[in-house]
């Protein structure tokens, strides 16, 4: 049956919660597009007028087809070159979803999409279901084909995996603002003590090149071997010039509701560096600088402006 105008309109005042739960599921701002065309589509052949709660009909068919795709990325992400972060959303990305609540915002924080990578399909699902869109545990068995007690159990094992990985206090917005540009200054310093001083001891540093970038395959653990890591980063060299394709701007920023410096060249952003900042410190550093995740980004930056660039690299 053809949809018509209203049932058109019924989805597209659904599009923007559907894609926020797609990404959060899948870690990929492209892959919840294309999981969010497809249940378009599905709508497009379903006898719509049958459907008696079409926003929850939607979700049903969003979920378990990000469910699906979540079992084969995981085979695709064992053959992965390097380590796999998710793809940065930068400020203000519709994608990012409701930011209303404590819990929906650590649900789209970059340090928690990396760890939601640990849980299964079904815990990931029922995580964010509960977690960052308020569903109660009656609906999420109805979409999910499980038992309300089911649901909230695994509702309980996923919240513990996720509060395990990620056992920290958080501080706020400007004072963390404040920790990355004194992490930029020490980093270009050209010396390793004043780095050292602003890292937790545990601090961890990962990068994702999908092998089409350099970026190490191991993280680097630990305050020192993180600072010398950072060091070297930041050092100017002609080599990383012409890696890069020219000098490269960076703009202390907001990416997935939390501190990121972000590298431009040529107005392309080429690397999206998010940071964990504790009271303790700096926590982590997770970098995305694989280009195809970096694609959205580079859109959404250069439609927007965001004035002076803090520092010039290379």
């Amino acid at each position: 049956m053809a949809l018509t105008v209203s049932d058109v309109d019924r989805f597209e005042a659904a599009r923007p919660r559907l894609e926020a739960i797609a990404y959060r599921l899948l870690g990929s701002a492209s892959e919840a597009e294309d999981a969010v065309q497809e249940t378009f589509l599905r709508w497009q052949s379903a006898d719509v007028e049958r459907v008696e709660v079409p926003e929850a009909w939607l979700t049903k068919v969003l979920t378990n087809l990000c469910l699906n795709q979540l079992s084969s990325a995981r085979a695709r992400r064992e053959t992965y070159v390097g380590q796999w972060l998710p793809e940065p959303l930068l400020a203000g990305d519709p994608m990012l979803g409701p930011a209303d609540t404590v819990e929906q915002r650590e649900s789209v924080s970059y340090a928690v999409l990396a760890l939601l990578e640990r849980l299964t399909p079904n815990e990931r699902a029922v995580y964010v279901l509960r977690e960052a869109f308020g569903y109660p545990h009656r609906e999420i068995a109805g979409i999910l084909d499980l038992t309300e007690a089911a649901s909230q159990q695994i509702f309980h094992r996923a919240r513990k995996h996720v509060a395990d990985g990620r056992a920290r206090t958080e501080i706020d917005l400007a004072a963390a603002r404040r920790v990355v540009e004194e992490f930029l200054a020490a980093a270009t310093s050209g010396r390793t003590e004043p780095l050292v001083r602003l890292l937790t001891q545990d601090a961890v540093a990962i990068g994702d090149g999908g092998g089409k970038v350099p970026a190490r395959a191991k993280a680097f653990e630990g305050a020192r071997a993180v600072a010398t890591f950072m060091r070297g980063l930041f050092k100017p060299s002609e080599a990383k010039r012409r890696l890069v394709g020219g000098s490269s701007e960076l703009y202390v920023t907001t990416a997935n509701g939390g501190p990121a410096v972000v590298a431009v060249v040529g107005g392309r952003v080429i690397g999206v560096m998010c940071l964990e900042i504790t009271a303790g410190g700096i926590a982590a550093f997770r970098s995305q600088v694989n280009p195809d995740k970096l694609e959205r980004a580079s859109r959404r930056w250069a439609a927007a402006d965001h004035g002076e660039p803090l520092l010039s690299l290379y």
